[in-house]
């Protein structure tokens, strides 16, 4: 199983319009510095899944047939605005698997266009795709969201953002066997309370002690996060690394 991170970014990506904090002068600076939003594609023998669809040229990205379908894990915009113009297509139909979520984005349910949105999933669901068993986890955050366990070829890989903390039936369901990678959202630096929407370094560090992956990557970051990390990046636990856009798993 190949898992490659198209985009590590949050909401604002980085470098942030009209910032000029560390982290974007020096992705100003280098294109390889930039994050785009958060999203992955996930291959494994015949079937090629992208993670989310938040990034907008998903139709140069991809020629028509070149994926299997799209695992949504909820319907902010920056992690489903490519949708919005993919739906247009012609001479297909793309399944995108994802939450119950009454309200969607926008207006995709009204108009889905070639995109399928008929089977959602149901928290814990187990789906087989081909090679690939797919289970979806229930997170915690602001619009009905959903993590994925991913297993196949021998690995099991857990993608889970956006989310602050996990709720504790998907942490208990998570402790059953070993995680070979944990992909987590970690989007800000370490902060004097809790944060409300997504997790900080301090919360994405207890996910990881609790669930003991063999390797962790931290996704979803932020600008302020990046910019800590340039100071503060050899604190990290040795199994513990900061995604880049491109990041082959």
């Amino acid at each position: 199983m190949r898992l490659t991170l198209l985009g590590t970014g949050d909401a604002r990506q980085v470098p942030v319009y009209g910032c000029e904090c560390a982290a974007c002068r020096a992705a100003h600076a280098d294109q390889r510095l930039r994050r785009r939003p958060c999203c992955a594609l996930v291959e494994l023998g015949e079937q090629r899944w992208l993670i989310d669809s938040g990034l907008p040229d998903l139709t140069e990205r991809f020629p028509p047939r070149s994926l299997s379908g799209i695992l949504q894990t909820h319907y902010h915009a920056d992690h489903a605005q490519g949708l919005l113009h993919l739906r247009w297509g012609q001479g297909l139909v793309i399944p995108v698997h994802g939450p119950v979520d009454p309200e969607g984005l926008s207006d995709l349910y009204k108009h889905p266009g070639i995109l399928d949105f008929s089977q959602p999933f149901m928290p814990f669901e187990s789906r087989a795709l081909g090679e690939l068993q797919v289970t979806a986890l229930p997170l915690l955050h602001s619009k009905p969201t959903l993590g994925y366990l991913l297993e196949g070829g021998g690995r099991r890989i857990a993608y889970l953002t956006d989310t602050i903390g996990l709720p504790h039936d998907t942490q208990a369901f998570l402790q059953r066997e070993a995680l070979d990678v944990l992909i987590l959202d970690c989007s800000m630096p370490p902060q004097a309370q809790t944060p409300r929407n997504h997790n900080d370094v301090n919360v994405a560090l207890q996910i990881i002690e609790a669930l003991k992956p063999a390797q962790a990557v931290l996704t979803h970051v932020g600008h302020t996060l990046g910019a800590w990390l340039m100071e503060h990046a050899a604190e990290l636990p040795d199994h513990v690394r900061v995604a880049r856009d491109a990041m082959e798993v």
